[in-house]
């Protein structure tokens, strides 16, 4: 691909757990990893003939241990957004139920934050926006 031609066009889906308090939980990306520090909402790659609720679902197990129920899941915003060398999609579901208690599985650091707070941490910029939303709406 050339520097000037078009950018692939990576989807992922992502989630906002939302514990009994009101606390948003996120994840901070591990050393080692693409933008490593910035914290985000968990989710990840949407895999060849998944649905983005498919994608959360196993990308909580894998990261977090938790178990969310397909039906559980809440489509809430999305965020279509350009980085260097590619362009991210990404809806982000509203989750309030779940088995399991979240622990970080991969490396990374997580953590339970009051949607007044999320913008006291260095999100990523596609999660920047996805933030606000929740700031506004929830």
């Amino acid at each position: 691909m050339s520097a000037g031609g078009p950018k692939p066009v990576i989807h992922v889906a992502a989630c906002a757990l939302l514990d009994p308090d009101g606390r948003i939980l996120i994840a901070r990306r591990p050393e080692g990893k693409p933008m490593a520090g910035l914290w985000e909402f968990p989710g990840g790659k949407i895999e060849p003939g998944e649905t983005p609720e498919q994608t959360v679902v196993r990308e909580l197990r894998e990261e977090l241990g938790v178990e969310p129920c397909e039906r559980c899941l809440h489509p809430f915003a999305f965020v279509s957004h350009p980085y260097e060398t590619f362009h991210i999609v990404m809806p982000l579901f509203l989750c309030r139920t779940w088995d399991g208690f979240a622990r970080p599985l991969e490396g990374q650091e997580i953590a339970w934050v009051r949607k007044e707070k999320l913008g006291e941490y260095r999100l990523s910029p596609a999660d920047r926006s996805l933030a606000a939303e929740i700031r506004d709406r929830l």
